[in-house]
């Protein structure tokens, strides 16, 4: 089977609705989005649902303390494009057998997977992502997700 893929910043934002149902998974790179990416990939499987892997980036907070000319932005995006790519490539492989929608977006990690995720029959997001309190059982986008979802949460432990 061949996979389909489709990367929704190229495509444009349009009416999620009508697409069939759609398993969200908001993954960062670290070890708990991958466990999360591969629960969400075998979810969608057994749904017969597409996949919507949701990656946001900001930019660093120590940009808006001084002036920086825009070269120095240039690099952030394409750099958390191909984060996505390689986590996906890493966790699915190259060849997923289902439709993969590769979905990066610009701002607050929570507040962009909740975004992906209003027509969605599932959102998914690890417990802990590269935040800095390791120690804690949900991590800050992972327990904002749980308590705005307006689809069922599942919250994978790694």
């Amino acid at each position: 089977m061949d996979v389909a893929s489709v990367d929704r910043e190229d495509e444009g934002r349009t009416d999620e609705s009508d697409a069939g149902p759609v398993v969200v998974v908001g993954v960062d790179g670290s070890k708990a989005s991958d466990a999360a990416l591969a629960w969400a990939a075998e979810e969608a499987r057994l749904r017969g649902a597409s996949l919507r892997v949701v990656h946001s980036w900001n930019l660093p907070s120590w940009s808006y303390s001084a002036y920086l000319p825009p070269a120095a932005f240039e690099d952030i995006e394409p750099a958390a494009r191909e984060d996505l790519e390689r986590q996906v490539v890493h966790v699915l492989g190259p060849k997923p057998g289902m439709l993969v929608e590769r979905d990066l977006r610009e701002g607050p990690a929570a507040e962009q997977i909740l975004e992906a995720a209003k027509n969605a029959i599932l959102v998914v997001v690890g417990s802990r992502g590269r935040g800095g309190f390791s120690g804690l059982l949900l991590g800050s986008v992972s327990a904002q997700v749980a308590q705005h979802a307006h689809c069922p949460v599942t919250i994978v432990r790694s």
